[in-house]
């Protein structure tokens, strides 16, 4: 019987739910036999979950999510990353001030929408970490803006949405080369968020390819068969190694959980080995 596993999950130091160690505790509890912690521009929470892990019996992998600049939404997930490493530790600051200014553009745009929200409440709701969309889509449905998590991304803050801010730090070459600096494998990240037809989606991996990408995420909650079956299909064809997770944010996104994203998602074990071969750093527990 395969084992399965998450490599893309959110902790409160960005913009997730659950402290790294809840995170952890809820990933053995589901059966995984594997967790990579990818929070949004930081790695914080990575020894507190690293801890738990040992605790818990689950393999650990340290990760990051590093949003690039991009005409829609493209994200890049490091895993196997050394989180003491310099350079990651000074791109991580400088990415910080930009996450700032970005969530500060949100909150003018959502205003003039005439959505009555600020930073401070933002902030108040993200408590241990980085403010992100989650915490102004929970904001949104708090003050009965609207009804769901899900509804927030899909009518405000989702990329081409009238809330939604690209201000961004990175190229996608520079996220690339910061993860592999850092002794990690560089995945780029649902495929289907940028909304590039299959022909230039192709093209754009090949590209990145070039520039030294590893893996993408073969599996993914928000994926169809059609989805899987093609983004597989160009990772083969250019020699890109398959990651997958939920992009579990507990209760930030509700509607998804860790290991299964929907319910039928199942990532397999046998998919680490292959990552763990292109780490450059492996710091696993």
């Amino acid at each position: 019987m395969e084992d399965y596993i998450d490599l893309h999950t959110h902790s409160y130091k960005s913009d997730g739910a659950d402290s790294p160690e809840q995170l952890i505790r809820k990933a053995s509890a589901a059966g995984l036999r594997a967790v990579a912690l990818t929070d949004h521009d930081t790695t914080d929470g990575i020894g507190e979950a690293r801890l738990a892990a040992k605790a818990c019996g689950i393999e650990f992998i340290p990760g990051i999510e590093i949003s690039v600049i991009s005409e829609t939404e493209t994200h890049i997930v490091g895993l196997y990353i050394d989180p003491s490493d310099e350079f990651l530790s000074s791109e991580i600051a400088r990415s910080k001030i930009a996450r700032k200014e970005r969530n500060e553009e949100t909150v003018r745009l959502l205003r003039s929408l005439g959505y009555d929200v600020s930073y401070e409440e933002a902030e108040l709701l993200a408590g241990h970490g980085l403010v992100g969309r989650g915490h102004f889509a929970n904001l949104l449905v708090s003050k009965g803006y609207c009804s769901s998590v899900k509804q927030a991304f899909a009518d405000l803050l989702s990329c081409g949405k009238p809330a939604y801010s690209g201000n961004h730090c990175f190229t996608d070459r520079e996220a690339i080369d910061i993860i592999h600096r850092a002794g990690g494998v560089a995945v780029l990240a649902h495929l289907h968020l940028i909304k590039l037809p299959d022909e230039k989606l192709y093209e754009y991996l090949k590209k990145l390819k070039g520039f030294g990408l590893d893996a993408i995420e073969g599996y993914y909650t928000d994926y169809t068969p059609e989805m899987e079956k093609t983004y597989r299909s160009f990772a083969a064809s250019l020699g890109l190694i398959l990651s997958g997770g939920s992009d579990y944010h507990g209760s930030m996104k509700p509607h998804i959980s860790i290991g299964t994203g929907y319910g039928d998602l199942h990532v397999p074990y046998s998919l680490l080995g292959e990552i763990r071969k292109h780490a450059r750093s492996v710091m696993s527990v």
